[in-house]
């Protein structure tokens, strides 16, 4: 299963029933973070997943409400006995701004490792994923990213049987491996089908519009995009704090032609972002104005 859970949908500060962004992808024994805002380990327990398995956490940028719950989070992970390595990704600079926060978090009984993200774009391949860091347009250097999983090509069992590949050798050859068999050599190729289509879950936060974001999220499975205002007249605002308003997200969808969108990062302003749906919805008719706990299973298409 590939499940997402938007744990926070606050921006900027949180709210008595709203925490700040962050985000959570599992797959395949992967756990991989986006964003830690303040309270993000209290949204993960009222949700009933644990911080001990998070292996990767992305940050997109290095303002307070994306990552002022780290220390608190590596905490938590620490007095759960964690001892394999994590790894954090982020904009230039990771390194220097975490191990400033860690002052009030020394001696964790797991190792950091650092991934700092510098030009455009980048692609890290972690695991089962393959994470796409891509440049977006705010006050400070800000990364969007996509997180997706290949799928491979159906096997053919019959053609295994014509090509009289022994049994034992199928699942591996499925796995991708090329087996010699004294003079023989199978390779996957003999007995794969093409390669389907996996799965892809695009997050961008605190941006304008930017050609980056519809090239990256180019039908996407799932589209979580920040909507900080819900109302149209709020244009000038967005413009000037380099935001977006909810119309402005559903036009990056339904350029990108992805399937769904989440509106996230709201403002504390806005009280009830599903008053203001419809401004989105009118444009691109399948967004949901997610709320904290909000969580999806993707699913492979059907062949």
């Amino acid at each position: 299963m590939f499940e997402v859970c938007l744990l926070g949908t606050g921006g900027m500060m949180p709210l008595p029933y709203r925490w700040l962004t962050a985000l959570m992808v599992r797959y395949n024994g992967t756990n991989i973070l986006i964003d830690c805002g303040e309270g993000t380990q209290v949204a993960m327990k009222k949700v009933g997943w644990s911080p001990k398995p998070i292996d990767m956490i992305l940050f997109t940028h290095f303002h307070a409400d994306h990552i002022s719950g780290l220390p608190g989070m590596f905490l938590s992970i620490g007095n759960s006995e964690r001892t394999e390595p994590i790894t954090l990704v982020g904009p230039r600079g990771l390194k220097k701004v975490v191990e400033s926060l860690l002052v009030i978090a020394p001696q964790l009984p797991f190792d950091i490792e650092y991934i700092e993200i510098e030009g455009d774009s980048e692609r890290i391949d972690f695991r089962d994923f393959h994470i796409d860091a891509f440049k977006v347009n705010h006050n400070v250097t800000c990364y969007g990213y996509n997180i997706s999983i290949d799928r491979a090509g159906k096997f053919d069992a019959d053609k295994a049987k014509t090509l009289e590949i022994p049994l034992p050798y199928w699942s591996k050859l499925q796995k991708g491996e090329t087996i010699e068999d004294g003079d023989k050599v199978f390779t996957p190729d003999m007995v794969m089908g093409p390669p389907r289509k996996g799965i892809k879950v695009t997050y961008t936060t605190d941006t304008r519009p930017c050609k980056n974001i519809v090239t990256f999220a180019k039908n996407a499975d799932l589209f979580i995009c920040e909507g900080m205002y819900g109302e149209n007249d709020m244009l000038d605002k967005a413009r000037e704090h380099k935001h977006m308003t909810f119309s402005e997200a559903a036009n990056l969808a339904k350029d990108a032609e992805v399937r769904e969108m989440w509106l996230t990062h709201y403002s504390p302003s806005l009280f009830k972002p599903r008053e203001f749906v419809d401004n989105a919805k009118k444009i691109f008719p399948n967004t949901l104005a997610a709320k904290d706990g909000t969580i999806a299973d993707l699913k492979f298409d059907e062949d």
